[in-house]
C-alpha cells in the first residue's frame, strides 16, 4: 500500500511529522495551534514506459496538455524580468506563487493529476481547495509525487485539513465519476447551448451597427432558443459597469437585449467584475476599493492599458457589483452572463482564509447574485469553479492563426492560441458534464479576417463540438454561402457523435475515434502538445 509521508511546520518552529495508508478517500486533519509555514507531503509512484502525465493548470487558460516523463513545464526566467513585470505576465498564472523548476521530468500542477497507462488512469486529486489549493509536483526520474497545501502564514487553532484526497485507479470515466461523487459537485445543466460571441472578429470594436448587423446575420443561422452574446467592448471602460460607451452604445443596451428576444434568442453579455482598468472612474474616482499588496493596488495584468484587482471585502465593492448584475438582469433583460478574469478576485490569502479559500467565496458571491442567471466562467482557478457556474472555459482564448507570433510564444501558459485551446479543451475533457458544461471557446467557417487553413477549422469545430457544452461562433453568420451553411450543421450534428475515445500514446499525435449516424470517424490532431516554442512553418 502506497504510504503519503507528511510534515507540518509552523511559525513558531514546531514540527509534525508522520505517515498514513494512502486510500481511495483520505481526510488527513491534525490537531494544530498557530501560524502555518508549510503543509507538505509526498508519495512514491513510478511510471511504466510510456506513461502519460497530467497537471492541471492553475486557471482555464493555463495550458496543460499530458506530458511524457522527459517534458517540463517553461518558467518565464527566459524573459527580461523589467518586460514580465511590465505586461505582468507572471499575474495571469502561478508564477508568483509557485516554483518553476524548468527542469525536464519536473512538471506541476493545481487540484488534481493523473498519470495515464493506455486506458488506465491513477488519478490524485483533492477533495477541497478551501484549506488551500492542492499544488502537485512530480519528478519522474525519481517517482516522486510532492504535495503542498497553499496555506501558508493561515492561523489555525483546532482540527486543520491538511489533506483532503481522492486516489483511485481505473477507466476514465469510473475515476472521474467517483471523484466528483466523493466531492458532492454535480452539473448545474445539462442544456447544451450554441450561438454567436462578438468577440473574435471585431474584439472590442463593436457598436449598436454592429451588433444589430449580425444579429440580422445570426438570424438567418441560428435555432431558437440560441445564445447571442455581446463581448467586451460595450462597456466605457472596464470597471465601469452601470453605463455603456457613449458614442457606441447611445441608447443602452436594453434595446439591443429586446431585439436579441425578439429573434428568440437568450441575450448574453460580458463583464470582467473583480476587475478595472487604469482609466475607469472606479479606479481613478474609488482608489480605497482595491486590492493592496505591499500598499500598492494588485496589478492583474496589461489588458486595456493595465487593469487592477477590486478588494471583494470592501462593502462598497459588494454594493457596487450587486448593482451591476441587477441592471444587468433586471433592467437591460440579460440571460447570461460571461464573467471574466475571475482569478483577480484572489491573488492572496490572509491570516483567517487561504488563497483558494478567498477564490471559492468570490465564485459563491457571483452564483448569490446572480442567482438562477446562467453564468459562463472564464479566466478563473479551476477547481474553485466547479458546481457554481453553468458553463465555464476551459482553454485559453483561439486566435486567429494556429499559434500566434514567435514572439508570444515565449510568453505564459495563458496567452492567446488555437493549438493550446485545442489541446486543453481535449485533456480537460473530464470536467465536461461533470463540473459543469465545458466551453472550448468559439470556432471559425468565415474565410475573410482569419489564417487558419481548411483542416484547421474544421479540426477545431470537431474537437469543440465532441468535447464542449457551449458552442459558439464569431462570424458574421449573414455571409455564409452554402459550404460555410453545411460546415456549420455538420459540426451540431458532431454533437450528438457517440463513443468518443482519445488516444494520445503515438509520439506527436492525439487521435480523437467517435461514431456518428452509424459511421466510425477518426481524427488526427499533431502537435497540440509542445512543451518548448517552436515554429510552426
Amino acid at each position: 500500500m502506497t504510504q503519503l509521508h507528511y510534515t507540518v511546520e509552523l511559525e513558531n518552529g514546531e514540527r509534525l511529522t508522520g505517515s498514513v495508508e494512502a486510500q481511495e478517500i483520505l481526510h488527513l486533519t491534525l490537531p494544530l495551534r498557530g501560524t502555518l509555514r508549510s503543509v507538505t507531503a509526498t508519495m512514491e509512484i513510478s511510471l511504466s514506459d510510456g506513461e502519460k502525465i497530467f497537471m492541471n493548470g492553475f486557471q482555464t487558460w493555463s495550458y496543460c496538455p499530458e506530458y511524457t516523463a522527459k517534458d517540463r513545464i517553461r518558467s518565464l526566467r527566459h524573459l527580461p524580468k523589467k518586460g514580465v513585470e511590465h505586461y505582468g505576465l507572471e499575474r495571469y498564472g502561478d508564477y508568483y506563487f509557485v516554483d518553476y523548476p524548468n527542469k525536464p521530468g519536473l512538471t506541476h500542477g493545481e487540484s488534481w493529476c493523473y498519470f495515464r497507462r493506455g486506458e488506465t488512469f491513477r488519478l490524485v486529486a483533492s477533495l477541497d481547495e478551501e484549506p488551500g489549493y492542492t499544488l502537485f509536483s512530480f519528478d519522474a526520474k525519481a517517482g516522486v509525487l510532492s504535495l503542498r497545501r497553499d496555506c501558508a502564514g493561515l492561523a489555525v487553532d483546532g482540527d486543520f485539513h491538511a489533506f483532503d484526497l481522492f486516489l483511485a485507479e481505473g477507466g476514465e470515466d469510473e475515476v472521474f465519476d467517483r471523484w466528483f461523487a466523493a466531492m458532492g459537485v454535480t452539473c448545474r445543466t445539462q442544456e447544451k447551448m450554441a450561438g454567436y460571441s462578438s468577440w473574435y472578429n471585431r474584439y472590442e470594436d463593436i457598436s449598436e451597427v454592429s451588433i444589430r448587423e449580425d444579429l440580422v446575420g445570426c438570424a438567418k443561422v441560428l435555432e431558437k432558443g440560441d445564445l447571442f452574446q455581446i463581448d467586451d467592448g460595450w462597456e466605457s471602460n472596464v470597471g465601469d459597469w452601470l453605463e455603456t460607451d457613449p458614442v457606441k452604445f447611445p441608447h443602452g443596451l436594453k434595446p439591443l437585449a429586446d431585439e436579441i428576444h425578439a429573434r428568440g434568442f437568450k441575450a448574453g453579455l460580458w463583464l470582467a467584475p473583480f476587475v478595472a482598468n487604469s482609466r475607469s472612474k472606479v479606479f481613478n474616482e474609488h482608489p480605497d476599493w482595491f486590492f493592496l499588496h505591499d500598499g500598492e493596488p494588485w496589478y492583474c495584468g496589461c489588458n486595456w492599458g493595465g487593469f487592477y484587482a477590486l478588494d471583494i471585502d470592501k462593502p462598497e465593492v459588494q454594493r457596487y457589483l450587486r448593482e451591476t448584475f441587477r441592471r444587468v438582469f433586471e433592467d437591460w433583460g440579460f440571460d447570461l452572463v460571461k464573467l471574466d478574469f475571475l482569478y483577480g478576485a484572489a491573488p492572496f490569502g490572509n491570516e483567517k482564509e487561504t488563497r483558494a479559500g478567498r477564490m471559492i467565496r468570490a465564485m459563491k458571491f457571483l452564483r448569490e447574485v446572480c442567482g438562477d442567471k446562467l453564468i459562463l466562467g472564464c479566466g478563473v482557478p479551476v477547481m474553485p469553479a466547479f458546481g457554481l457556474v453553468d458553463y465555464c472555459r476551459v482553454s485559453c482564448d483561439v486566435g486567429l492563426d494556429w499559434d500566434g507570433s514567435w514572439l508570444m510564444r515565449q510568453t505564459h501558459r495563458e496567452r492567446v492560441s488555437t493549438r493550446q485551446a485545442i489541446a486543453n479543451t481535449i485533456f480537460r475533457r473530464q470536467l465536461n458534464g461533470r463540473a459543469w458544461l465545458s466551453d472550448p471557446d468559439v470556432f471559425f467557417l468565415r474565410e475573410e479576417n482569419l489564417k487558419l487553413t481548411e483542416e484547421e477549422k474544421q479540426n477545431l469545430c470537431t474537437v469543440n463540438a465532441l468535447f464542449g457544452g457551449m458552442l459558439l461562433c464569431s462570424d458574421n453568420m449573414g455571409q455564409y454561402g452554402d459550404k460555410a451553411l453545411a460546415a456549420y450543421r455538420r459540426t451540431l450534428e458532431t454533437r450528438e457523435a457517440q463513443n468518443v475515445r482519445v488516444e494520445a500514446d503515438e509520439p506527436g499525435i492525439v487521435s480523437v475515434s467517435y461514431e456518428l449516424n452509424g459511421v466510425h470517424k477518426l481524427l488526427k490532431l499533431r502537435n497540440l502538445c509542445l512543451t518548448k516554442a517552436k515554429q510552426r512553418r
